[in-house]
């Protein structure tokens, strides 16, 4: 089960840009990965495309995908800042996401 979220803030724990944080943009389920806002920053050389006036040639920069198992939930209150995530039921028997280590409830794709 995926406890990341769209527009959750997530903290990269391994790799080149380890520490580095930033907002994912979409999750990818079927594959497992995620795309984060101003990771894994990749270059593309892209050539023109005369049929479509507005494709233009030249390196173009977008982030790529990242596996789900190297992000971390970015949580304030917790201690270092990163946390495990679980479900549980509210008063309302709405499921919710929790922080295991404050116990404090997050608000399901919460943009931060």
């Amino acid at each position: 089960m995926q406890r990341i979220k769209k527009g959750d803030l997530v903290r990269l724990i391994s790799g080149d840009e380890a520490t580095k944080e930033g907002l994912v943009l979409k999750v990818n389920l079927k594959k497992n990965t995620a795309i984060v806002e101003g990771l894994n920053i990749v270059k593309k050389h892209k050539k023109a495309n005369p049929q479509k006036q507005e494709e233009k040639g030249g390196i173009v920069s977008f982030e790529a995908p990242i596996p789900l198992c190297k992000l971390a939930l970015v949580v304030p209150k917790a201690p270092r800042g990163v946390s495990k995530i679980a479900y549980k039921l509210d008063k309302n028997n709405n499921k919710v996401r929790f922080v295991k280590k404050t116990q404090s409830e997050i608000a399901v794709g919460k943009k931060k």
